[in-house]
């Protein structure tokens, strides 16, 4: 619980690297998500060249933390290994959950830059990272050491929770 309530979307990073059995861990973690009839049809790409990191910059608006980011981990969902049509999108969105936990555990700032639906990003990103035709870049996780420390809060509204019915 304490990961989960930590978890907030960081967007200013040091300038530490952060470590393979770091990044592996959260690997892990995002491949133990859940999939549709447990199909799992996510691949990963692990980002720490610079000049790639930089150059996501130009291609969302919304990326800019990049610049400080040490790494960062793009979501991709492959619509060929999807067991229900059009569901790759949820398995992709519990592996990004879970790598966004996973990094606050081991003491890592992250953010969810969503990429899909967006014709442009998708397009763009495969064309920067040469996916194949049946990979759909979902959604970009830059990762880093938090400039700030990691603070939980409690962001439970009673007023959204119905029982049996609204």
């Amino acid at each position: 619980m304490e990961a989960i309530l930590k978890r907030h979307s960081i967007r200013s990073f040091s300038s530490k690297p952060v470590d393979g059995a770091t990044v592996e861990k959260i690997m892990h973690a995002a491949m133990a998500a859940p999939s549709a009839m447990g199909s799992r049809p996510w691949h990963f790409i692990v980002i720490s060249d610079r000049d790639k990191l930089n150059a996501m910059t130009e291609i969302h608006p919304y990326s800019q933390m990049l610049t400080q980011a040490q790494c960062a981990i793009l979501v991709c969902g492959d619509i060929e290994a999807e067991s229900l049509p059009e569901f790759f999108q949820q398995d992709c969105a519990a592996a990004t959950e879970n790598i966004l936990i996973a990094a606050t555990d081991l003491g890592l700032g992250s953010v969810w830059v969503g990429l899909y639906p967006n014709e442009k990003y998708r397009r763009d990103f495969k064309e920067l990272f040469q996916l194949p035709d049946s990979i759909e870049p979902f959604a970009l996780v830059p990762l880093g050491l938090p400039n700030h420390p990691l603070q939980a809060s409690d962001r439970f509204v009673a007023s959204r929770v119905h029982a049996n019915s609204w």
